[in-house]
């Protein structure tokens, strides 16, 4: 299991929202499992988005395809994201 963290900035939550639904079929494609999408406290249009796959390789043909690039555009993505790439280790549930 691999785990895909990105930040970065957007216009508008509200524009972003929908491309980044619609991009799902990108994510499964490369074996995505599940995603969460948090927002800023300070500034929401502040995003984080938490993917786990299925391998690394999914990971980074995901991050690789011309098509998500194209996605954040018009998803008015306004910052250089910023990307680490991690397995997980432990997982507690309190």
């Amino acid at each position: 299991m691999a785990t895909l963290t990105v930040q970065h900035h957007v216009k508008d939550y509200d524009a972003w929202k929908p491309v980044f639904d619609e991009d799902g079929i990108n994510r499964r494609a490369n074996g995505a499992k599940q995603h969460t999408v948090y927002r800023g406290g300070e500034d929401n249009n502040d995003i984080t988005i938490v993917t786990e796959f299925e391998s690394r390789e999914g990971a980074l043909a995901f991050m690789g395809n011309p098509a998500l690039k194209e996605a954040m555009h018009r998803a008015g993505v306004d910052s250089e994201p910023h990307v680490t790439l991690g397995e997980q280790v432990e997982a507690i549930t309190y």
